[in-house]
């Protein structure tokens, strides 16, 4: 992995993407996106997660935060994934509406079996590029990037729209997610 996608600095503010394996839209059904805004919410709570902006796309979420405790971001980014992995997994197989269970869980199968360290069920992609964030402008076009990615895929007219992201925080608005709001 190259040396720009490492956490280096625990103070910092990143900005990191993470995908589901082979890039699944998984998040198409609402309750597996609520899982992720509950485990946000309690890694803010509870294990001092400071997030700036988040989006959760079909396949794919985007984050800006840091860490403000003792744990390192890549731990508490971790302990995130794993936490929602094993949630969502089990939501699918719980699901009785879920039409696709069997290739989901046939999909996370086969990419553990291609993992040395999962052993039944991968997933979220290891990847997770983090960037370190080093100057408001650049926090800003991430933000904005993140807002954006809604629009983009064309399931919204405007950011402040999409409820699965902290657009509406930064148009004035009350999103589902408490985030620290920047001033730009």
């Amino acid at each position: 992995m190259s040396r720009n996608y490492k956490f280096h600095n625990p103070d910092a503010t990143y900005f990191v993407s993470f995908a589901v394996v082979d890039w699944i839209d998984v998040f198409t059904k609402n309750e597996y996106k609520n899982i992720l805004v509950e485990s946000l919410s309690f890694c803010q709570s509870n294990k001092g997660m400071e997030i700036y902006a988040w989006c959760i796309m079909t396949n794919h979420v985007h984050i800006v935060f840091r860490s403000s405790e003792d744990q390192p971001p890549q731990l508490l980014l971790g302990d995130f994934k794993r936490f929602t992995s094993n949630q969502i997994v089990e939501a699918i197989k719980q699901n009785p509406s879920e039409g696709r269970k069997e290739f989901l869980l046939e999909r996370f199968k086969i990419a553990a079996s291609k993992s040395s360290n999962v052993k039944h069920n991968q997933f979220w992609r290891h990847d997770n590029k983090p960037i370190e964030l080093w100057s408001s402008k650049v926090i800003k076009e991430k933000i904005d990037y993140i807002h954006n990615n809604p629009v983009e895929a064309g399931l919204v007219f405007r950011p402040e729209d999409y409820v699965y992201s902290s657009a509406a925080d930064y148009a004035g608005e009350a999103g589902i997610l408490e985030n620290v709001v920047l001033a730009f």
